[in-house]
């Protein structure tokens, strides 16, 4: 089962770990990371000391001691929700954490000495370069690459998938992975890593999110946060001498009040739970990112790398057509290909006979079941049937179907050549159809595109993401891919070096571009990239030089990792849209019930109609503490995310976030007022 389906949003574990993480944050020196809810913070500490000291500040009328205990109150409410929001996302985290930790046991590796004896060690005692024994059922200690062997190893302890894969030495899928299991056989594991540097040991930090560091765009949010807060409490300070010169006396709490009102607490409490929240997203859909830079770069991409072989196509050549040569039927070569292929369990066989049948071929394969199945060999170049009824029916490469046919007194149509060749420049391999010597036509074979990757690729279009495909081919096969593939642009008869130049071109245009790979070949590329996503089951190298590794080895999930992190990026944006509008109704409904007693105009400004100065400072207050939690939900989740412009994008969370965050708090801070008012007048307030 793979990490990225539903789990709940909050366990009772999690509950728990929150709670007592939200009183845990309070301490000022871990407070002082978020200016925002610092502020906060400082205005609870002055509004518990005015409990006591009502008059510290010359403050004048009844049960104001009363009125700053409650102020103090829903303060140490509102820091509690902030701190609970960034505590879900981190339990989160960890909980996913000690799940991988269970496969982290002081588990024992079986060394090799240069003198070949063994010696039985703890996995934690093991060192660069040293050379382990994994026999099946034992777990691989450290990340490594196989130098010998070949086995069957079950990785779902890392990817979530049950189906276990095979490893072996050489080649780019050699490297095995700490915490994962050996199946069966055995397998000699040269280590590549320090003690505590694993890839396991990585991810179980990154979860954790113990060194997760701010990105660039939320250092650049903060630095506006705190700038809006700085702006508020210049424009708070003046406000007090400015009421004592129209004879207004406003309690302090009443300005603290005013302050945490008017500063974007909302998103200053929930910007890290967001961030976390963003990784954790990329994780449940098994890709590790390294940084949380890497999933917000992820949000910015402009143009996509991808190679054609095993991403945009399967990689084997499936059947795409049948050709007849002249005078000879489509159906009648249909008929006689499938009757070739039911013995062939090549992906090609198979394909064969699926296209054949999709084309009307009704054969019946119980017919066929005492037939005389001929193997493909090296040196016939050649498969077949020989039926029960004396039909010998053959499917192989052109010269050597040529030559077969030729040497059984058999006749070559004279637009076979052309056939053959027509197949071969649009990149396919022809694969030559006879029966009883009698050449029939030809099976076209070509590299097939994905289903679905058209939708994809018009999906990113749309998001103004552009795709570029690298692949081997020449360049008509190319061009031919490429087309059906719908991706904008190809580099054919693409080396290594051409993939950088290609990256280092779109940059230089100051573009931000992803690249898959898995390849050692592919690791400089996967380097100079912004996103670089390699593949578990890649090489070392791939994965080192990588930003971003796929534990589920798919090359096409960028397409989805692109999207994850467009989702970061609008999340964060919907949810400060929403909180710096949330602003204008605390504004109607504060400064006029401050200053509406000696500017009776102001009250015009009180559309609400909130009923006494306090219910309306109280009101507005305690809504600003409320709307944390209510959104907890939706800085976890995400925003939800629809492929479309840039302008549309910003028009529709205006309307949706910008427009709400206004409707909202006028909603809420009237109904609170409705409750409360009545409340308060009981208290004598």
């Amino acid at each position: 089962m793979s990490r990225q389906e539903k789990t709940k949003f909050i366990t009772k574990d999690i509950l728990g770990s929150s709670i007592k993480g939200a009183f845990v944050k309070l301490n000022p020196m871990y407070m002082m990371k978020n200016p925002v809810m610092f502020v906060v913070e400082v205005g609870f500490v002055i509004c518990t000391i005015l409990v006591f000291f009502p008059h510290l500040f010359n403050d004048k009328g009844d049960n104001l001691s009363l009125y700053n205990a409650i102020v103090a109150i829903i303060l140490f409410i509102t820091l509690l929700f902030a701190n609970f929001a960034e505590s879900v996302a981190e339990g989160r985290g960890k909980a996913q954490a000690e799940t991988l930790k269970k496969t982290k046991k002081d588990t024992k590796a079986r060394l090799i000495h240069e003198d070949g004896s063994e010696e039985m060690i703890s996995a934690s005692e093991l060192q660069k370069g040293d050379v382990v024994l994994v026999k099946a059922g034992e777990l691989i200690p450290n990340d490594g690459e196989i130098i010998e062997g070949i086995a069957s190893i079950d990785e779902s302890a890392i990817t979530g998938e049950s189906a276990p894969v095979t490893k072996e030495s050489g080649g780019d899928f050699a490297s095995v992975t700490g915490g994962t299991t050996v199946v069966s056989d055995w397998i000699k594991v040269e280590i590549t890593s320090e003690p505590g540097h694993s890839f396991l040991d990585k991810m179980i930090a990154l979860v954790e999110g113990a060194s997760r560091q701010k990105t660039p765009n939320e250092i650049a949010l903060n630095t506006l946060l705190v700038s809006l807060t700085i702006i508020f409490l210049i424009v708070i300070v003046t406000i007090y001498p400015m009421a004592n010169y129209s004879e207004v006396q406003i309690p302090i709490s009443t300005l603290i009040a005013l302050t945490v009102c008017l500063i974007p607490t909302t998103i200053g409490a929930l910007l890290s739970a967001i961030g976390i929240a963003g990784m954790d997203r990329v994780t449940r859909f098994n890709v590790i990112a390294m940084s949380g830079k890497a999933v917000e770069a992820c949000g910015d991409v402009d143009t996509m790398i991808l190679d054609k072989t095993g991403t945009i196509t399967f990689g084997n050549r499936l059947a795409s057509d049948f050709i007849p040569v002249s005078g000879i039927k489509k159906e009648e070569l249909t008929e006689y290909a499938w009757i070739a292929s039911i013995g062939d369990d090549t992906p090609e066989g198979k394909s064969t006979v699926e296209l054949a049948e999709k084309f009307g071929c009704q054969l019946q394969r119980k017919n066929y079941e005492n037939a005389e199945f001929i193997e493909f060999t090296a040196a016939s170049k050649m498969s077949g049937v020989n039926t029960t009824d004396g039909h010998v029916v053959r499917k192989g490469a052109g010269d050597a179907m040529i030559q077969y046919v030729k040497e059984n007194g058999g006749k070559v149509p004279d637009d076979l050549t052309l056939k053959v060749d027509e197949v071969s420049k649009l990149g396919g391999t022809p694969l030559v159809v006879c029966a009883d010597y009698r050449i029939l036509g030809v099976i076209y074979l070509k590299d097939t595109v994905k289903p679905g990757l058209v939708e994809r690729f018009e999906r990113l279009r749309k998001i103004g993401i552009k795709t570029i495909m690298c692949t081997g081919d020449n360049p008509l096969t190319a061009a031919t891919i490429a087309a059906e593939a719908g991706v904008d642009g190809y580099i054919a008869e693409c080396k290594p070096e051409d993939k950088i130049e290609a990256i280092k071109k779109e940059q230089s245009e100051g573009k931000i571009v992803a690249m898959t790979g898995d390849g050692t070949n592919d690791a400089p590329a996967l380097a100079q990239a912004n996103v670089g996503i390699a593949m578990n089951s890649g090489t070392s190298a791939a994965k080192e030089a990588a930003n971003m590794v796929d534990l589920d080895s798919d090359p096409t999930k960028i397409l989805e990792v692109v999207e994850i992190g467009k989702q970061l990026l609008i999340t964060r944006g919907s949810l400060t849209t929403f909180s710096i509008a949330n602003d204008i109704a605390k504004y109607f409904a504060i400064i006029p019930a401050m200053f509406q007693a000696v500017i009776p105009q102001l009250s015009v400004l009180n559309i609400m109609g909130l009923q006494t100065s306090e219910s309306a400072i109280l009101s507005a207050l305690i809504f600003n503490a409320v709307i944390i939690p209510c959104l907890i939900p939706l800085a976890m989740k995400g925003v939800k995310y629809k492929p479309m412009s840039a302008s549309k994008m910003l028009g529709r969370n205006m309307l949706i976030y910008g427009l709400g965050g206004v409707i909202c708090p006028f909603l809420g801070i009237k109904i609170i007022d409705m409750i409360i008012a009545p409340l308060l007048v009981l208290l004598g307030l």
